[in-house]
């Protein structure tokens, strides 16, 4: 074995880049910055909205609607999803969840009169539609509101 024989192993990462280490390196002088001005300042970091100056687009834009903060979201389930359970099972938001039917309860799970139901099943939720209150009820099963 000889000297150029040797092989270098891999580097496993890009190397850090060095900047103002002299103009033979590239990156010299300025540093990669550019010219002169804010950006070439440390310290200069503008927030994702700010255009220059300019004013901003979610200023210019007109605002429309209310956006109530007390708005409340529930989780919808379809009488349709609920027929493949078991007849006679209980049917509530951790079954739900369970058998992948809803991803999580927000605010409350609604039962809502899309499909067929031909099995009595007793069905929790915080909310039913009258057209799922009416299915459940026709396939003999029960409907218990929760708080």
């Amino acid at each position: 074995m000889n000297l150029f024989d040797l092989k270098s192993i891999p580097f496993p990462r890009k190397r850090k880049k060095r900047v103002g280490r002299g103009r033979g390196s590239g990156m010299g002088k300025t540093s990669c910055r550019g010219g002169k001005g804010a950006t070439a300042r440390s310290g200069n970091e503008t927030s994702i909205q700010f255009e220059g100056g300019q004013t901003p687009l979610f200023r210019r834009l007109p605002k429309r609607g209310f956006n109530n903060p007390f708005k409340k979201e529930y989780s919808i389930v379809n009488v349709k999803d609920i027929a493949r359970f078991d007849k006679g099972a209980n049917v509530n938001p951790e079954k739900l969840m369970d058998a992948g039917i809803i991803r999580k309860v927000l605010n409350g799970v609604k039962v809502l009169g899309d499909g067929e139901i031909k099995i009595p099943l007793t069905v929790s939720a915080h909310k039913f539609s009258k057209v799922a209150i009416e299915k459940i009820k026709a396939a003999g099963g029960e409907i218990k509101v929760l708080s």
